[in-house]
């Protein structure tokens, strides 16, 4: 009899749970009828460069966890630097940080894929991939390794590739249209009739500065594009999307920045000098709604992802899988990580459960 209980009682929370990452979108029901550019995304900053065994601690490295990892734990916008190697056609295009000579980690057609796995894996999201295109490549150059990856099947494609649109579709809209991959290019030379769904950043976007090495020194003004540069009265009427960057470098021997994990645990933080939830709570003042996009390093720290919620009033996210909040060290692995689903409701399930197996 105890047998039968648990055995349905476990049903029962597996339908649950999978009923409620069904009915969420982005981890929680009430993103989905919002649209597009009114949610807080967080944004994993040079998602695949590592700062683990793998690389051997790099200090080149900006994540301390893989792009699967992250995604898995609610991050939504990952970027990755994209140069030019050696070799020859499109296995010349590698993610690489600063130089291929520092840090190479691939194929962007890789990388990709990887992410393609997981959107399969998980239909109710959408993902926005930023592809900092470090050595010009073009679009077709871009989207062929789009193409390669089976990725491009699920893009969004703008109404115009050259002006903003005043609305966004909604998380709804994506996910029901399977354009759930939302790629923009920083920045592209021109646009491909071929690949249409490759936006240029700056179109699109505007960002605050990114290279912090003092606390005290984040900004809300726009630094890139230059058309609304250090005017935050032109970026808002341009109706362009705020990329709020926001993680620290530090100055090692010969004025090399590396990022700055010393204080990540701040950085990322909903409180303290330069923490990313003050930054937030800012810059909402400054534009009257929130940055659509954070960008950070070491996303788990602080965690960063406490602060993205706290703007989009989102409590009981579900589907999330949790990570460690801690900085990795020299003894920890750093590849996976992931442990079990989060969700404000996850314990009351669980009481449910433990009653009904042992109250029959």
């Amino acid at each position: 009899m105890f047998s039968r209980s648990l055995l349905r009682a476990s049903t029962l929370l597996a339908l649950y749970m999978t009923a409620s990452a069904q009915n969420a979108c982005n981890n929680s029901p009430s993103l989905c009828s919002r649209a597009y550019n009114n949610i807080t995304h967080l944004g994993a900053h040079d998602s695949p460069f590592l700062r683990n065994q793998e690389t051997s601690f790099s200090t080149s490295g900006n994540q301390y966890y893989n792009t699967t990892v992250q995604l898995d734990s609610g991050v939504r916008m990952l970027s990755a630097q994209v140069h030019k190697t050696n070799e020859s056609g499109a296995d010349a295009w590698h993610l690489c940080h600063s130089s291929c000579d520092l840090l190479d980690v691939g194929s962007l057609e890789s990388w990709l894929s990887d992410i393609k796995t997981w959107m399969d894996a998980n239909t109710n999201d959408v993902v926005t991939v930023l592809v900092v295109n470090s050595d010009d490549a073009s679009a077709a150059e871009i989207g062929a390794q789009f193409s390669a990856s089976g990725i491009d099947k699920l893009a969004y494609t703008p109404p115009s590739t050259t002006t903003t649109p005043q609305t966004w579709p909604t998380l709804d809209n994506l996910i029901s249209n399977n354009t759930r991959l939302m790629a923009f290019v920083a920045s592209l030379n021109e646009s491909s009739a071929q690949y249409p769904y490759l936006m240029d950043e700056f179109v699109y976007m505007f960002e605050n500065d990114f290279e912090n090495v003092n606390p005290n020194n984040y900004s809300c003004n726009p630094s890139r594009p230059s058309s609304v540069a250090g005017s935050a009265s032109a970026a808002l009427e341009s109706n362009r999307m705020f990329v709020m960057n926001h993680f620290l470098y530090e100055t090692q021997l010969f004025g090399i920045q590396s990022p700055n994990e010393t204080y990540a645990n701040v950085t990322n933080a909903q409180t303290g000098i330069g923490s990313m939830g003050e930054s937030v709570t800012n810059c909402t003042g400054v534009y009257g709604k929130p940055p659509t996009f954070v960008m950070v390093d070491f996303f788990n720290v602080g965690p960063a992802m406490a602060s993205v919620d706290a703007a989009n009033s989102v409590t009981g996210a579900t589907g999330r899988k949790s990570v460690s909040t801690a900085p990795l060290t020299q003894g920890s692995a750093g590849t996976g990580g992931v442990g079990k689903q989060s969700s404000s409701m996850f314990a009351v399930v669980v009481a449910v459960v433990v009653a009904i197996a042992f109250g029959a």
